[in-house]
């Protein structure tokens, strides 16, 4: 698992859905490190990109590529903020696997990209166009990989509204994007209570979890899935989950 530290200037990070709130930055960082040793529980080898602490959203490592078992595709973040951290993940990425790219004008985001077996879904986002999609297209289709797109309504990514959580099962909250395209899915929805409870990590057979949103947890609870709880508020508050703060490599 590649991640990276949270930077202290995270307080000026990118919103698109969000209204600013103070994040304190402390927190933050002692939340981020729970996460980590969560990783480690759950078999994870840590490596700790070097900080970006000028960038505010570093921490958010998933954005900057994809990792697939045959390649690794460098993003072109829709924010251009944050195109700034790329280079030290490429690096991280180069000595694993044969990289490709998306280039402009084409945009993309990791968060937007969903893998389940052989199929990519890509949400159409504000940080992701379709120049993006089809260029990621391009790269996969000869690997075998089917790329579709599926659009993204009322958050800012598409692994905020749906994630998969078990082989053929994903977590969804429908109001956020078309829940048509997962109908070949068995699909558990979000407690209506919790419309960002969306986003999970899988990690094998276990799940890393928000401890914020216990009314979902309990129905995942009910279908055996194994959760690992992690606290996950102040991140949360940069428009961040737990899928975005690690690039898990195999």
């Amino acid at each position: 698992a590649l991640t990276r530290d949270v930077s202290e200037a995270i307080v000026h990070c990118e919103l698109t859905h969000h209204e600013r709130v103070p994040i304190d930055v402390s927190r933050a960082r002692t939340q981020h490190l729970a996460y980590e040793d969560v990783l480690r529980a759950v078999g994870c080898t840590l490596e700790r990109v070097p900080a970006a602490l000028e960038l505010p959203d570093a921490v958010f490592i998933e954005d900057t590529a994809l990792v697939f078992d045959e390649i690794a595709v460098m993003t072109h973040p829709g924010a251009e903020s944050r195109r700034s951290e790329l280079p030290p993940v490429e690096h991280a990425l180069a000595s694993r696997r044969t990289l490709a790219r998306i280039d402009p004008p084409g945009t993309l985001d990791g968060g937007d990209v969903l893998v389940v077996d052989r199929h990519v879904f890509v949400g159409r986002s504000s940080r992701t166009n379709d120049i993006g999609i089809e260029q990621l297209r391009t790269i996969l289709s000869p690997l075998g990989y089917t790329v579709d797109a599926v659009p993204v309504l009322d958050c800012l990514h598409l692994k905020s509204a749906v994630t998969a959580i078990g082989g053929q099962t994903l977590l969804i909250n429908r109001a956020w994007t078309r829940a048509a395209a997962f109908r070949a899915y068995d699909l558990v929805d979000v407690h209506p209570f919790e419309p960002a409870a969306a986003n999970a990590l899988r990690i094998g057979d276990q799940l890393i979890y928000p401890a914020e949103f216990p009314r979902t947890a309990e129905r995942l609870d009910r279908r055996g899935i194994k959760l690992h709880s992690v606290p996950a508020s102040e991140l949360a508050k940069a428009e961040g989950g737990v899928t975005c703060c690690s690039l898990i490599v195999w």
